[in-house]
This record gives C-alpha cells, sequence and structure tokens, in this order.
C-alpha cells in the first residue's frame, strides 16, 4: 500500500527508506534557493500582488505627472460638449471618457482628481504613522506609567467615531485639504499607537535587546537599532492598510460636501457632483468610483502580499515552486 503527498518534501522531513522522485534534490535546493529571493523577485512571482503594485504605481505617476500633462483641460469649460458619453473618439481623445455637465474632460478631471486624492491620503498616513509608530515603541518599551498614560490617550481618542469626529471638526473649521489630513492622521495614530506598543513591549524582554542592554547600550539607541527594524515591517503593512481607509474617507467627507471644495476636485467630489446625473449621465459618478475601488483593492492585496513577505516565519509560502512534487512513500504493511 501507498500513500500520496501533494507537498513537495525534502529529505529531511522524510520518513525511513523513502526516496524523493527523480529531480526531487533538484527540485528542493531551488526551493532553498528562492527562498533567499529579493522582495522584488518574491513579488513577480506573485501574480495578483504584482498587478496590484502595477496598478498602485499607474495610480502613483498619473497623480505625478497627470496634472502637468492634461494642462487646462480639467478646467476648461465648453457647453456644446456637455454629458457627452463615453467610448468614443469623435470629440478627440480628451472626451474619450465623456464630459461632465459643463463640458469639461473627464478623462483631464480623474486624472487632476487623483493628486488631490493622494495629495491627502499619503501626508495624513504618513503623519500618522511617524508619530504614532514613535510614540508606541517608546511607551512600550519603557512601559510603567508611560505605556499607562499613552493607552488612556489612545483609547480616549478611539471612543470617537473617526469620521464623525472629522465631519464635526470640519463642519466647525474650515473644509480644507490642510485640515482634512491633520484630523485623519489624528484619528488613526492610536491604531498605529497600540500596534507598535504591543510590538515593542514583547521584544524589550528578548535576549538580544538584554544583551544589548548589558553591554550598557542607552534606550534610545536599543530602540532605533534592534526594536524598530523589527517592528517596521509589521507598520508598514497596516500603513497600506490605513491608506485604503483613509482615501475612502476623504472621499466620504467630499461626497458629504464637507471635504475638497471646488475648484479643487478629487475623486468622493467628481462622485458627489455626479449623482444627480446618475440616470441620464452614469459615467460623471461611476468612474470616479470605479477609481476609488480599485485603488483601494490593489492597496488591499499589496498589504496582504507585504504582511507574509515581510515575515520571515511566513516568507517561505511565497517562495514555494508553482509546481508541485509528488512523492512516493511507502508504508510498511501491518500484520494482521
Amino acid at each position: 500500500m501507498q500513500s500520496s503527498l501533494t507537498e513537495s518534501a525534502t529529505p529531511e522531513q522524510l520518513p525511513e527508506g523513502a526516496q524523493l522522485p527523480e529531480g526531487g534534490t533538484k527540485a528542493t535546493k531551488e526551493s532553498k534557493q528562492d527562498g533567499k529571493l529579493s522582495l522584488f523577485r518574491l513579488l513577480l512571482k506573485d501574480r495578483f500582488a504584482t498587478v496590484s503594485a502595477l496598478v498602485l504605481v499607474l495610480v502613483g505617476l498619473t497623480a505625478l505627472l497627470g496634472p502637468a500633462l492634461m494642462g487646462d483641460l480639467a478646467t476648461k469649460q465648453n457647453l456644446l460638449f456637455a454629458n457627452k458619453a463615453p467610448f468614443t473618439l469623435a470629440h478627440g481623445w480628451e472626451y474619450f471618457l465623456g464630459s461632465d455637465s459643463l463640458g469639461r474632460s473627464m478623462l483631464a478631471r480623474l486624472v487632476v482628481a487623483s493628486r488631490t486624492t493622494l495629495s491627502v491620503a499619503l501626508p495624513a498616513v504618513a503623519v500618522a504613522l511617524v508619530i504614532g509608530s514613535l510614540w508606541g515603541v517608546w511607551a512600550g518599551y519603557h512601559r510603567g506609567w508611560r505605556e499607562n498614560v499613552s493607552m488612556r490617550i489612545a483609547d480616549v481618542i478611539m471612543s470617537f467615531p473617526s469620521l464623525l469626529l472629522a465631519v464635526v471638526v470640519l463642519y466647525v473649521f474650515s473644509p480644507s485639504a490642510a485640515n482634512i489630513v491633520l484630523i485623519l492622521a489624528l484619528t488613526r495614530i492610536p491604531i498605529y499607537l497600540r500596534t507598535a506598543r504591543a510590538e515593542s513591549a514583547e521584544l524589550q524582554s528578548r535576549t538580544f535587546v538584554d544583551a544589548a542592554r548589558t553591554f550598557g547600550a542607552k534606550p534610545n539607541a536599543i530602540i532605533v537599532r534592534h526594536v524598530i527594524p523589527v517592528v517596521l515591517p509589521t507598520l508598514l503593512t497596516l500603513a497600506t492598510l490605513e491608506f485604503c481607509y483613509v482615501m475612502l474617507a476623504e472621499s466620504s467627507l467630499s461626497f458629504l460636501g464637507i471635504g475638497i471644495q471646488p475648484p479643487d476636485v478629487s475623486w468622493g467630489l467628481m462622485v458627489s457632483q455626479g449623482r444627480q446625473y446618475l440616470q441620464t449621465a452614469w459615467w460623471l459618478s461611476i468612474f470616479p468610483g470605479v477609481a476609488i475601488v480599485v485603488t483601494t483593492i490593489a492597496a488591499n492585496v499589496l498589504a496582504a502580499w507585504l504582511r507574509i513577505a515581510t515575515d520571515p516565519a511566513q516568507r517561505w509560502r511565497l517562495a514555494l515552486p508553482r509546481k508541485r512534487l509528488i512523492a512516493r512513500i511507502p508504508v510498511k504493511e501491518t500484520q494482521p
């Protein structure tokens, strides 16, 4: 009687008397070499993560270079081309995605809106990441009253729904891009604070940290050289996920009318301005909505891949060859 294993097996994992099929040793060596691949080569081995990364790069380049290439097409009005249907070159390439009620190019407005949306989401995530991470690592390493005070502050901030708090603050103060960045960063700091605190508190009792402390290293030097490099991959993965939330929050605020204000334009504002034309000009809301959804999905997929790729205990999953070996392992028959 024989049994089949659908996973690739190394010589150390096989029982006595078992043999790998022909070519098994070569595949094992290749698998070990794949385990030492760089992040870029590991990314290329995952199709979904590669496509997601390409989408995010395309969105980033569009936000960076697109507005300069489009010129004044996003603000140029032409009532003769109002609410033109998309997917036609009869009126020129600038109207390939149609036009809005004022005859402005939807393609140009989407490109310009991408810069506005990212210019709010990226700074908000960066500010929250830096402040929350440093604060959390400091509180988790020193423990004691520092940790207690930090956690109570985080609990107070998190007790208010972040989107509701942003609505109240922006309603009281003038809704501008700077205010949106500040309020969204403030509401997301506790997420990084709690995560960094938990990771740092667990690391401060590790052997390598004790060794650095024994040799007389100062707490700040230990945090910078030994704690932060270990915590950073987790925080970067969290930041990728938080980017999705912040972008959706900005779009929601703009949709409610207290986010980005005209003449500036963002994807959320475009959805809000086009909702009254859904029955006659569906593309005014659908196209910016699709841009939000695609960017969010790409960031989520890349964050899931990044979490595995930066974890030494899970990274081997990405390095496994696509072709699985089938090892035939003989099993001794039991005597009746």
